[in-house]
């Protein structure tokens, strides 16, 4: 492919990308306009009279979504387009709420704050020196010891709880379960991190035997911890698989909210099917319930002491703290919306500094992720995205903090840095070789 097919070829991409972007952004509007409707006991609120304050506010953050056409794809990419979304739904919402707290100070520091997040999680990908390497036969073998922990780890966890369950009922067992704090740590760490590595790896070598495997036992994690993210976990790892074969990256990662939600709007303007449990698993509680996050732990602290990092437990063992339980918790008590965890934004951001400091540790969080970057630079963006792919999701509801240890997103990026790169070059060039001498073989002599 000469120069200016790769030109062309990347015209073409960044096009469909800002048309992507454009319709998702309405579809994000739209969304949040019609769960007004229905579910005004969260606090999502419409009012047309202030529709056009609306549309200019959504169309001034907009001008931020170029950034996204410009950047190439990384894990920072896929994360900043993920919270980009959950600003943009803060900002309408911003628009329309009914809490009593400065609105315009906290929505200007929504965007500073995601200004601050995307220029180093999306532009910084220089890589990091490897100082230490493994062989592509040792890391073979620790991928099969990576399945075998995954079995360990659920066998040991099945001791404690194993329930099926539909999704309705799951509430009414989750807080009886009981397990050691190790095993829980295991358990996030298996499901979230190691696994999914692994069936990326998988998937990018075509070992779609192994794959399934993992899929599988991805599957078992939802009767032992009876929670959402472990039931869809092995379907969302398999589209996001299929769908990194048929597009690029970057065009998949805004597929992989804008179609979602898209279903929800048409099924909501449609068929006017209200209140159903797709809408509210997907537009509801995975896309705007972020967003919504966002407005009240905005007026929470606006009337309520800072928490100055102290939700963190390092933090809480040294320093007092005016709140001895779990923000979440906090949240449930003061709203009645369930155990109300937020994302970095409002929790290292608005609760910990408020909204005037917020856009520093965000910059801050934004540096980390910018680590991750470096550290898989190299490796296949397929094996990238999809290893990754479950953080995103947690990300929108879970602290940074919290994610990097008790989620193992920590343990994610170390595997990232310590993948031979040649593990896959090896693979793509064989593979490229069967190729050749198949069609040498089928020329007629």
């Amino acid at each position: 492919m000469n120069t200016k097919e790769v030109a062309t070829g990347n015209t073409s991409t960044r096009a469909s990308l800002g048309v992507l972007i454009g319709f998702h952004i309405v579809a994000c509007c739209v969304s949040l306009a019609y769960l007004s409707r229905d579910y005004g006991s969260y606090h999502i609120y419409y009012d047309p009279g202030l529709l056009n304050v609306a549309i200019a506010a959504i169309a001034s953050f907009a001008v931020l979504s170029y950034l996204f056409l410009l950047a190439p794809f990384s894990f920072g990419y896929f994360l900043g387009f993920y919270f980009y979304t959950l600003v943009l739904g803060y900002i309408w919402l911003n628009c329309f709420s009914r809490f009593e707290y400065n609105h315009w100070l906290s929505g200007v520091s929504a965007v500073a704050s995601m200004i601050a997040f995307m220029v180093p999680s999306l532009f910084v990908l220089s890589p990091i020196q490897r100082r230490f390497t493994i062989g592509d036969a040792t890391f073979r073998r620790m991928l099969t010891m990576i399945l075998a922990l995954g079995a360990i780890t659920i066998l040991i966890g099945a001791r404690y709880s194993f329930k099926i369950v539909p999704l309705d009922e799951m509430y009414n067992f989750r807080d009886k379960i009981n397990m050691p704090s190790p095993l829980i740590y295991c358990i996030g760490v298996a499901s979230n991190a190691l696994l999914p590595f692994a069936f990326a790896c998988f998937a990018e070598r075509r070992s779609y035997w192994r794959a399934g495997l993992t899929l599988a036992l991805l599957l078992l994690f939802y009767p032992i911890t009876l929670n959402k993210i472990a039931f869809f976990t092995p379907t969302w790892l398999l589209a996001m698989a299929v769908l990194t074969r048929l597009l690029d990256c970057r065009i998949t990662v805004v597929v992989s909210l804008f179609v979602p939600l898209l279903v929800g709007v048409m099924l909501y303007a449609f068929l006017g099917m209200r209140d159903t449990r797709y809408i509210e698993i997907v537009n509801l509680r995975m896309i705007a319930t972020p967003s919504n996050a966002m407005d009240i732990y905005n007026v929470f602290f606006f009337n309520h002491p800072l928490t100055s990092f102290c939700q963190i437990t390092l933090v809480k063992s040294l320093v007092s703290c005016p709140y001895p339980a779990q923000l979440g918790e906090v949240m449930r008590e003061a709203y009645s919306l369930g155990n109300f965890n937020a994302s970095l934004f409002a929790t290292e951001g608005i609760a910990s500094v408020g909204p005037l400091l917020a856009p520093i540790p965000v910059f801050a969080c934004g540096l980390v992720i910018a680590l991750a970057n470096r550290l898989s630079s190299g490796l296949p963006p397929r094996v990238i995205f999809i290893s990754g792919s479950i953080f995103p999701q947690i990300l929108l509801n879970v602290p940074l903090t919290t994610t990097l240890l008790s989620h193992g997103a920590a343990v994610l990026f170390l595997l990232w840095y310590l993948t031979p790169r040649s593990f896959f070059a090896s693979h793509s060039e064989s593979s490229a070789a069967v190729a050749v001498d198949r069609g040498l073989e089928e020329r007629p002599a």
